[in-house]
C-alpha cells in the first residue's frame, strides 16, 4: 500500500480528491465558530467552503472555537493538519470525498476565555455562531425561559470579564465591542432547537442583565439571532472513518463522514452582513419555523422513535435499526398516523414525502450512525422533540398510542439494561436520576409520567397516561418486539374501523 499523504496546506497538492482551489494563505477571518465538531465541519464548514471555491466569502473565513476542556484534543488535531478536514460523502451508491478549507484558525480552550473574547471583540468577525448541542442553553425545563439559577451562569454574572461559558464570552466580547463604539455581531445558532435564534437571544441578554442591564438593552437593541434550520447526518468518527480517509490515501487524524444530503434554512437577519450562502444552496426563509417544524417533528422526533428501543435490543446503529421489521413499521406507523399530521408542508414538500426521505436517509447502510449517539440526552431531546408533537395529538383528540409507546422504550432503557442482559452505560447528563426513576415505573408505570420536570402536567392527561402505562407493563412483560407488533395490531384495527 502507498503511503498515505499527511493531511496539511503543504500537501494538498499531492491529494487526488477535491480540494480547496483558492489560496488560504489570503483569507480573513469573518466568523467565530463555538463548538467545532463532525457537524459544524460536515455543514456550515461546506456552505463556506463551496463560496470559497466560487471566488467569493474569502473574507469570511472560520476561527474555530471552544469552551469546554475537551474541546483541546479536537483543536489539537486540527491544528496539526491546518484546519483542514476530509468530507467522506457515503452515498448508498457511491463514497467520494473533498477536502474543505474554510476554517483557518482554532483558538487556545482556557479558563477565563480570554482568547474567545478578544476575538470575537475584532471588528473583523461579524457573525458568531454555535453548535453547542439542544441542552446547551440553559432553559429551564419547566418555564423554556431562562435559567437563572444554574451554577455556570451564576458563575458568569458574578465573573463577567472570565466567564466559563460561551454566552459569557459572547456577552463580554460584546461589552468590548459596545465600549469601543463598534457595532455588534450576529448570533447565529446551528443547534436542533425551534426558534434557535430567539433562544440564543434570549440566553445572552439575559445573562447581560445580570451583570449590566445597559449592556443587556443594547444587545436587544442592536444584534440580531437569525433563526434557522440545519440537516446533515454526520457520525461520530472511529477507527472505520479514519480508514475510510486512508482508503483515499489521506492520513486525517479529524476526517468527518456525512449522507449525501443537506439543508440549511436561515432568517435573513444579520446586522453585520453574511456570505450569500444561497449561492451554494441555502435557503434564506422569512418562514424558518415551517421548515423547522417539519424537519425536528419528522426528523429528530423519527431518531427517538427508534433510537431508544434500538439501544434496548443492542442494535448498534439506526440502518440496522430500520432493517428490523418491527422497528421500520413501528416508526413508519408512528410517522404517518401521529408525527405527520402536526406538520404543515413547506415549499417543495409535503409531510408525506419528506416522511418517505427520511426513512430513506435513516435506511443508508453507509451511515454507521450509532443508536447510542441518537438516543443520548432524551431528558432534553424528548421534552423538545416528541412532547409538543403529543400535545398536539392530544389537542387535537388524536391518536397517542403510538407517541405513548415512544415514551415507554424510553423509559425501559433508562431502566439501564437490556433485554440480553448487557448494561447501558449511562447516556445522558441525568441518568442516574433518571435510572432510579425507571426502575420505580418497573412496578408502578405512572411513576416515569410524575417527573413534571419533563413531562409537566401529561400524567393527567388520561389517553396517553393510560396507554404509557399499558405500554410500559407489556415491554416488561413480554418484551420490546412483543410491544411494536402489538402497536401495529392496534393501528391497522384502527385504520380498519
Amino acid at each position: 500500500m502507498d503511503e498515505l499523504i499527511s493531511l496539511s496546506n503543504a500537501t494538498l497538492d499531492q491529494l487526488t480528491v477535491k480540494r480547496p482551489t483558492y489560496d488560504r494563505a489570503a483569507l480573513t477571518p469573518g466568523i467565530v465558530h463555538i463548538g467545532v465538531g463532525n457537524f459544524h465541519r460536515a455543514h456550515q464548514a461546506w456552505y463556506l467552503h463551496r463560496l470559497m471555491q466560487a471566488g467569493e466569502a474569502h473574507d469570511w473565513a472560520i476561527i474555530g472555537a471552544g469552551v469546554r476542556p475537551y474541546d483541546a484534543a479536537m483543536r489539537e488535531k486540527l491544528l496539526a493538519q491546518d484546519c483542514l478536514t476530509t468530507l467522506i460523502e457515503l452515498d448508498p451508491n457511491n463514497v467520494s470525498a473533498e477536502v474543505v478549507g474554510s476554517m483557518i484558525d482554532y483558538l487556545p480552550i482556557e479558563t477565563g476565555n480570554a482568547a474567545l473574547i478578544r476575538q470575537m471583540a475584532d471588528p473583523a468577525i461579524r457573525i458568531v455562531a454555535m453548535t453547542v448541542t439542544e441542552s446547551g442553553y440553559y432553559i429551564d425545563p419547566v418555564t423554556k425561559g431562562f435559567d437563572a439559577s444554574h451554577a455556570d451562569l451564576v458563575y458568569d454574572a458574578a465573573h463577567p470579564d472570565a466567564p466559563q461559558t460561551a454566552f459569557g464570552a459572547i456577552v463580554a466580547a460584546l461589552r468590548l465591542r459596545r465600549d469601543a463604539g463598534l457595532a455588534p455581531f450576529t448570533g447565529l445558532s446551528c443547534d436542533n432547537l425551534q426558534g434557535n435564534g430567539d433562544i440564543l437571544r434570549q440566553t445572552v441578554v439575559s445573562l447581560a442583565r445580570l451583570s449590566d442591564p445597559d449592556l443587556a438593552d443594547w444587545i436587544d437593541t442592536n444584534a440580531t439571532f437569525p433563526n434557522s434550520m440545519v440537516d446533515c447526518i454526520a457520525p461520530a468518527t472511529g477507527p472505520n472513518e479514519l480508514a475510510l480517509a486512508a482508503d483515499f490515501g489521506i492520513k486525517d487524524a479529524a476526517v468527518v463522514t456525512h449522507e449525501a444530503f443537506r439543508q440549511w434554512v436561515i432568517e435573513d437577519k444579520f446586522c453585520a452582513g453574511r456570505p450569500h450562502w444561497e449561492q451554494v444552496g441555502a435557503t434564506i426563509s422569512d418562514d424558518v419555523h415551517a421548515f423547522e417544524t417539519m424537519k425536528i417533528r419528522i426528523l429528530n422526533a423519527g431518531h427517538q422513535v427508534i433510537a431508544n428501543v434500538g439501544e434496548t435490543l443492542g442494535i448498534e446503529t439506526i440502518a440496522e435499526c430500520m432493517a428490523h421489521p418491527s422497528i421500520v413499521g413501528f416508526f413508519g406507523k408512528v410517522q404517518r398516523s401521529e408525527i405527520a399530521p402536526t406538520v404543515a408542508p413547506v415549499p417543495g414538500k409535503t409531510p408525506a414525502e419528506y416522511v418517505d426521505l427520511i426513512e430513506d436517509r435513516f435506511s443508508n447502510p453507509r451511515i454507521v450512525d450509532t443508536t447510542r449517539r441518537v438516543a443520548f440526552d432524551g431528558s432534553a431531546r424528548h421534552p423538545g422533540f416528541v412532547l409538543p408533537i403529543l400535545r398536539d395529538q392530544l389537542a387535537a383528540g388524536r391518536s397517542v398510542e403510538g407517541l405513548a409507546l415512544v415514551e415507554a422504550l424510553w423509559a425501559r432503557m433508562c431502566a439501564g439494561t437490556r433485554e440480553d442482559g448487557s448494561v447501558i452505560e449511562a447516556n445522558d447528563p441525568n441518568w442516574d436520576e433518571l435510572t432510579q426513576v425507571a426502575l420505580a415505573a418497573k412496578t408502578r408505570p405512572l411513576a416515569w409520567l410524575e417527573q413534571s420536570n419533563i413531562y409537566g402536567d401529561l400524567s393527567q392527561a388520561a389517553p396517553f397516561s393510560d396507554a404509557f402505562c399499558k405500554w410500559l407493563a407489556l415491554i416488561w412483560a413480554q418484551g420490546c418486539v412483543a410491544a411494536l407488533n402489538e402497536y401495529a395490531q392496534v393501528s391497522q384495527e384502527a385504520a380498519s374501523a
